[in-house]
């Protein structure tokens, strides 16, 4: 089964409240998504480890074959 954009956001938002998310469905399918999340929690950690800190936050949803979200394209940043 299909994410909808706002459901990604909304996990996302559960874990960094002030963060900037941008979603975009890359393939119009609900299964194809890119991320840009932009949070000052991300200040001197390395790219990986913002990035696993926002797949946490997915909560499972990516996991597996069976996973509700099947690709998602991540961009962490940190606030300018």
């Amino acid at each position: 089964m299909a994410m909808l954009a706002q459901d990604i956001e909304a996990l996302i938002l559960a874990s960094f409240p002030q963060a900037k998310v941008t979603i975009t469905d890359l393939a119009g399918d609900g299964n194809h998504y890119a991320a840009e999340v932009i949070d000052e929690s991300f200040r001197g950690k390395t790219r990986v480890q913002q990035q696993r800190a926002v797949y946490a936050s997915l909560k499972g949803k990516m996991d597996g074959a069976h996973g509700e979200l099947h690709a998602l394209a991540l961009t962490t940043k940190v606030p300018e």
